[in-house]
C-alpha cells in the first residue's frame, strides 16, 4: 500500500497534521520524519506508539542518505513538507541552520522523491506538497490589498528568504521535470502543541507567572491569523484534490495588530482563569527587531473558489480553545521550557523576561 511520508511531523503543525489524518485517513501508513531539534517534541504523539499504520523516524532532511533510506524502504508516494527552522527571531541570531534545513533540506527532499517517482506511471498518483509561509510575499502597507498567488516575492529575514528560496526550488521541479509538486502559503498558525517561543503560547506563560510580556516595537505590526486544525483541514484537501503546480494561500482572513491580539488573548485568559490580577500590566514595549515586516495578508480566494475550503474557527473561539488546552497541559509545557528555551528567550529579549511582576506592597 502507498504511504505518505509527513517531515517535521513532532513539531506544531506537524504534530496536528499527523493527528488530523490518523482521524481522518487511519489507513494510510505515515512514516513521521523528525529530527527533534528544540521544538519537535515526540511526547506529542506518544499515544501513536501502538499504531500499525505510523511509523516515526528521528533524522535529518538535509542528510540526503537518510531521506534516500526512507524511500527505498517504503512505499512513498504522497510527501507533506512541513519540516523548517520557522522563527525569524531565530534566523537571525543564525541563518546557516535555516540554510541547511530550508534550503538544502527541501532539495534533498525535492531530488530524492524525483529520483523515485521518475519511472513510475501517472496512476501512482505521486504528489508532493510543499508547506511555505506568507513571509516569503514581504512586507505590506496598511491599506494595500492582501497577497495572491500571483504576487512578487520580497522576503526580508533570513528565514522568509530560505522559504522563499525553497518555494522556487519546487516550483522549478515542476517546471523542469512535471515533478507533481503543490505549494501552500499560510499566514500565522496558533493551537494546541505550539512550542512556547512563539507569540500566543509566550504570552500564556509570561502572564500565568506574573512576569512581563514583551511588545516589538509599538504592537502596531499586523498578523492574519490562523488555527491550526483549519490549517490541517486546507493541507489535506489540497494533498488530495489540488492541482500539480498550483499554489494555494491559505489564510484565516482574520487580521490583527500584535498588540490587540495579546490584549484579548490576556482577557480571555483573566476570563478562564480569575484571579491572576491585572494582566494588561505585564505588557511591556521592547526595541524592535531588525527588518521587521509590518503586515502580511492573504488573498484565499483560490482555495476557496477551486477547493471549496473557508477557514471556520473564529478568532476568538480559536484563542479559547487554545488557552484551554494550555491550561489543561501544564505539564507538557514545564517539559518543553528547557534550558536551552530559557538562554535563547534572555539572549533575545533580556532577563526582564525571567522577573516576577511586583505586587502591591512588595
Amino acid at each position: 500500500m502507498s504511504a505518505v511520508l509527513v517531515t517535521g511531523g513532532a513539531g506544531f503543525i506537524g504534530t496536528n497534521f499527523v493527528r488530523h489524518l490518523r482521524r481522518l485517513r487511519p489507513h494510510w501508513p505515515l512514516i513521521n520524519l523528525d529530527l527533534l531539534t528544540y521544538a519537535g517534541n515526540p511526547e506529542n504523539l506518544q499515544d501513536l506508539a501502538g499504531d500499525s499504520f505510523y511509523t516515526f523516524v528521528r533524522g535529518d532532511i538535509a542528510d540526503r542518505d537518510t531521506v534516500a533510506s526512507l524511500f527505498d524502504r517504503h512505499p512513498i508516494r504522497l510527501v507533506v513538507h512541513l519540516a523548517a527552522e520557522t522563527h525569524v527571531d531565530r534566523s537571525i541570531l543564525d541563518p546557516e541552520r535555516f540554510v541547511r534545513t530550508n534550503v538544502v533540506g527541501t532539495y534533498n527532499l525535492l531530488e530524492t522523491a524525483r529520483r523515485a517517482w521518475k519511472d513510475l506511471p501517472e496512476a501512482a498518483g505521486c504528489r508532493f506538497l510543499h508547506v511555505s509561509t506568507d513571509e516569503v510575499y514581504g512586507s505590506l502597507g496598511p491599506d494595500d490589498p492582501p497577497c495572491t498567488e500571483a504576487s512578487p516575492y520580497a522576503p526580508s529575514s533570513p528565514y522568509s528568504a530560505t522559504k522563499a528560496a525553497a518555494d522556487w526550488l519546487a516550483r522549478s521541479y515542476f517546471r523542469t521535470y512535471g515533478f507533481p509538486v503543490i505549494i501552500t502559503n499560510c499566514s500565522n498558525n496558533y493551537g494546541p502543541y505550539q512550542f512556547p517561543e512563539k507569540l500566543i503560547p509566550f504570552v500564556l506563560c509570561q502572564a500565568l507567572e506574573g512576569k512581563p510580556v514583551p511588545i516589538y516595537g509599538t504592537g502596531a505590526n499586523i498578523r492574519d491569523w490562523l488555527f491550526v486544525e483549519d490549517h490541517c483541514d486546507a493541507l489535506l484537501k489540497v494533498l488530495e484534490t489540488g492541482a500539480v503546480g498550483e499554489t494555494y494561500n491559505i489564510g484565516g482572513n482574520q487580521e490583527r495588530t500584535n498588540l490587540d491580539l495579546v490584549r484579548l488573548l490576556l482577557r480571555l485568559l483573566a476570563d478562564l482563569r480569575p484571579g491572576l490580577g491585572d494582566l494588561e500590566s505585564l505588557i511591556t514595549f521592547v526595541p524592535d527587531r531588525p527588518g521587521h515586516d509590518w503586515r502580511y495578508a492573504l488573498n484565499t480566494e483560490k482555495i476557496s473558489r477551486m477547493l471549496g475550503w473557508r477557514p471556520q474557527v473564529a478568532l476568538e473561539e480559536g484563542l479559547v480553545r487554545t488557552i484551554a488546552w494550555y491550561l489543561d497541559h501544564q505539564e507538557w509545557l514545564a517539559r518543553v521550557r528547557t534550558g536551552e528555551y530559557r538562554r535563547y528567550l534572555e539572549a533575545q529579549y533580556g532577563r526582564a523576561v525571567s522577573k516576577p511582576r511586583l505586587t502591591t506592597g512588595s
